[in-house]
């Protein structure tokens, strides 16, 4: 897939400087709209909607791939893999789009299925957005990403993230309170995100102290310096190179958790720019899951339940 950019964000203005960015690039593929995909094993997470919501929750294709947009109701869909498989570590994941859509599939379905042919069970979290265009012509146009929250919605006097880290901490009750019915280790739910989601995974571990989770992986988030507790999970990160968001800068987040005696892995690959998920064929970056696999099973969290 054409790199997409999608950014993590921690403030309003980040948030529209990002946009403008994602706008630029989406006006490079088409953008078709498509009847909703059926989620029939998606959990609603009852978290509430989003203050002054109006437009109705719609989906489209671009570069072939399924992306949802103006998420007012969050759920959680489960992706178990076969029993025989099974063992008994989780990931909770958390897609990308600027806080604006979800790539649902690219940063989503494709990971949980990924992790499941790996024995890992998956929940792809469909968090609350930041509203766009109510009307299909206008969002289509990329004016709706360039635009600034409608006045009267939470997320226009919030931070963007301050809904999907609601949304995550329900997730992860969820899962602890469903993990033997799932065969799940309560003590191995780990959490990774993509872009924005890498954000949404960064505020789950730092802001919440019910989330705990047992291993992180943002994947190709914003690489500030943040302060790390000192129970902080250890830290997978992915990043391309070429990555024109988030690869300029002295990788603060990477020195944050060495600094606190925190395990943490960095790979900067030579390329793949931003988006990638899985990766894409000739770059460098889709070595990345495969690594993530093996640093789960060197750090034991792929012992298989008893």
């Amino acid at each position: 897939m054409t790199a997409f950019i999608r950014g993590t964000m921690t403030c309003g203005l980040l948030a529209a400087t990002l946009a403008i960015s994602i706008t630029a690039i989406a006006q490079d593929a088409p953008k078709t709209q498509i009847e909703a995909p059926g989620e029939p094993n998606a959990i609603p997470l009852n978290t509430g909607g989003v203050a002054g919501q109006t437009a109705q929750e719609s989906w489209y294709k671009q570069w072939g791939d399924p992306f949802v947009r103006n998420v007012s109701r969050a759920t959680l869909t489960p992706f178990l893999p076969d029993r025989d498989k099974a063992n008994g570590a989780a990931v909770i994941i958390a897609p990308g789009g600027a806080f604006r859509i979800l790539s649902m599939g690219n940063e989503g379905w494709e990971v949980a299925q990924a992790l499941n042919e790996k024995g890992v069970a998956a929940f792809v979290l469909k968090y609350r957005l930041l509203p766009t265009a109510p009307k299909w012509a206008d969002f289509d146009q990329g004016d709706a990403l360039r635009a600034p929250p409608p006045p009267g919605t939470a997320a226009s006097t919030r931070s963007p993230v301050a809904l999907p880290l609601e949304d995550a901490t329900a997730a992860f009750k969820l899962v602890r309170a469903r993990a033997k019915e799932w065969n799940i280790d309560p003590d191995r739910i780990g959490m990774m995100g993509f872009s924005a989601g890498a954000g949404t995974t960064m505020a789950a571990t730092l802001q919440s102290k019910e989330n705990k989770p047992a291993f992180i992986a943002p994947i190709y988030g914003s690489q500030k310096a943040v302060d790390v507790p000192a129970d902080a999970p250890p830290m997978f990160v992915a990043l391309a190179a070429d990555d024109p968001l988030f690869a300029n800068n002295e990788y603060g987040l990477i020195s944050a958790w060495k600094n606190a005696g925190r395990p943490v892995e960095f790979h900067l690959y030579q390329n793949g720019g931003h988006g990638f998920g899985l990766g894409n064929p000739g770059k460098t970056s889709t070595g990345w899951f495969p690594q993530f696999m093996l640093w789960l099973e060197m750090n034991g969290m792929l012992k298989a339940t008893e």
